[in-house]
């Protein structure tokens, strides 16, 4: 009789034991976004931001927002190595000389040359679309602010 109810207690142990895993949630899954998220939220805002800066020569924000820029093209490669059978890290090479342009340009502080340095990069933006297969995406100086609530005049610094 002793050893049915310690055997009876053990199956209720077991059982308790087994209820209280089944119960604990598991963690959810990472978090990666999509690259369309990323290349959307990060890239293109900043795209944005960088043309109307330029737009409005307010030269320091051009260089934030360029810098932005640039480290969400590292993001991008490091959550997305590669998509496909294309390497993220090659495409964004096509954009690093455009960007030293520009840097160039918001260094001098030259209009016309950021206007010019802006046109490659958002040529080369299209060309990386063009190269796979997504020609649809094409990418443009903006026409307005994306962004009603900034200020894109210059402040003194």
């Amino acid at each position: 009789m002793r050893r049915a109810r310690l055997l009876g207690v053990a199956a209720l142990l077991t059982l308790g034991a087994s209820l209280a895993v089944a119960q604990t949630p598991s963690p959810p899954p990472a978090y990666r976004p999509g690259l369309g998220d990323l290349m959307v939220e990060t890239i293109q805002s900043r795209h944005i931001k960088l043309a109307l800066a330029g737009r409005t020569k307010n030269w320091p924000l051009a260089a934030f927002e360029l810098g932005q820029m640039e480290e969400s093209f590292e993001r991008v490669a490091h959550v997305w190595p590669t998509w496909r059978s294309y390497s993220i890290a090659d495409m964004v090479e096509v954009v690093k000389a455009p960007m030293a342009a520009l840097q160039a340009a918001i260094k001098a502080k030259d209009a016309p040359r950021f206007d010019a340095a802006f046109t490659q990069l958002t040529e080369a933006c299209n060309g990386c679309h063009t190269g796979v297969n997504r020609a649809m995406i094409a990418i443009k100086k903006p026409d307005a602010s994306a962004y009603p609530d900034q200020d894109f005049t210059p402040r003194p610094q």
